[in-house]
């Protein structure tokens, strides 16, 4: 017979898993009940060493401190993308686009500034979460097209995959969902606004636009032969960005 306390564990383990990590106390304690609030299950890490020992398959999502003392947020970051793609939520005062260059090439997926809000901080959450989760195929829409070709690429829209070539490239989902939104529509240009609110599914603010050209700069990488001088993904000054 089920006891009340194995039925209690079994509705804990069931809830979505967050990991915060964070070398100050207060922070974690302030987001940890913040988002036990929200119903979610809250691990808490003081250091990146106790993260990667916590670090667990089922973990859903890491808010990661960039600023620790031993191996700082990025550093913990790539170790984590060695065993895991569990989304990857930073938490930092430094918003310069070569900062957020410098997260996301590390495995990042987003950044919250501090200091931030309530709102803010479960909108990213809660953002994060289902991106990562149709990104999965844990929710898969259904298609008019299996497949969009362009110009030598192939996507596939079921599995959530991309091809130069023949050649596959390793996408983020971030990146995979801008890429699959710019090729939906060839030719149409789309603002930083209509990128961030299409992707991110979220409201756009003037913060956001940094990140929106850093995913392009990734993008652009990975998909053109030169992406100092791009021809598929290409600027349109004053407007935003289309495909060609």
């Amino acid at each position: 017979m089920t006891t009340q306390k194995e039925v209690m564990n079994n509705m804990i383990e069931e809830k979505t898993k967050i990991m915060v990590v964070d070398d100050d106390q207060e922070i974690r304690e302030v987001i940890s009940i913040l988002l036990s609030n929200e119903e979610f299950n809250v691990i808490e890490a003081e250091s990146e060493e106790d993260a990667l020992k916590l670090l667990t398959a089922n973990m859903d999502l890491i808010i990661l401190d960039v600023m620790m003392p031993g191996l700082s947020g990025y550093q913990t970051s790539r170790i984590i993308r060695e065993r895991s793609n569990v989304p990857i939520l930073f938490l930092t005062a430094r918003t310069q686009n070569s900062d957020l260059l410098l997260g996301y090439s590390s495995g990042g997926d987003d950044y919250l500034a501090k200091p931030f809000s309530y709102p803010e901080l479960v909108a990213r959450v809660k953002g994060l979460l289902r991106r990562y989760t149709v990104y999965q195929g844990k929710q898969i829409p259904k298609r008019k097209s299996e497949y969009i070709e362009w110009n030598g690429l192939r996507v596939d829209c079921c599995r959530n995959m991309v091809w130069k070539c023949g050649k596959e490239l390793e996408l983020t989902s971030t990146e995979y969902r801008i890429l699959r939104l710019l090729l939906a529509h060839p030719g149409q240009i789309f603002s930083i606004q209509n990128i961030y609110e299409s992707v991110w599914e979220e409201p756009f603010f003037s913060t956001d636009s940094n990140t929106v050209m850093v995913f392009i700069r990734k993008l652009r990488d990975k998909i053109e032969d030169n992406p100092q001088h791009p021809i598929n993904l290409v600027t349109v000054w004053g407007k935003g960005y289309r495909i060609e």
